[in-house]
């Protein structure tokens, strides 16, 4: 059994900064591929950022420098830390992870899904 669980998420003033986090756990080998979506209200699913078992990361178009999906020293905790934040960036973020040796920011891409943790910018 595979679980995500994420945390962090609540409300901050734009302009300012939060950390997500996601704990995985029930893997019966580390991850190859771990990821941040989100999804606003209305809209479709969003890929955030993606990061691999070597530490390689990749990013939205969206992002524009603004976020970093980092991996804890366990390699089964995964990070976004989140700077200058924008209303725009109000949804619900969800952590994902597969064991596919390419990681790409793609939803159908992963098979594991937290339920999601919701942040809201004001």
């Amino acid at each position: 059994h595979v679980q995500l669980v994420e945390s962090g998420g609540g409300s901050v003033q734009a302009g300012g900064s939060l950390r997500l986090a996601c704990a995985a756990s029930g893997y019966p080998q580390i991850a190859h591929c771990m990821a941040w979506f989100r999804q606003a209200p209305g809209k479709e699913r969003e890929g955030v950022a993606t990061i691999d078992s070597n530490g390689s990361t990749s990013y939205g178009d969206s992002i524009q420098g603004r976020f970093t999906i980092s991996k804890g020293s366990s390699m089964n905790t995964l990070y976004l830390q989140m700077n200058s934040l924008k209303p725009e960036d109000t949804a619900l973020y969800y952590c994902a992870a597969d064991y596919k040796g390419r990681c790409l920011l793609q939803v159908d891409w992963y098979n594991y899904w937290g339920q999601g943790t919701q942040f809201t910018v004001s």
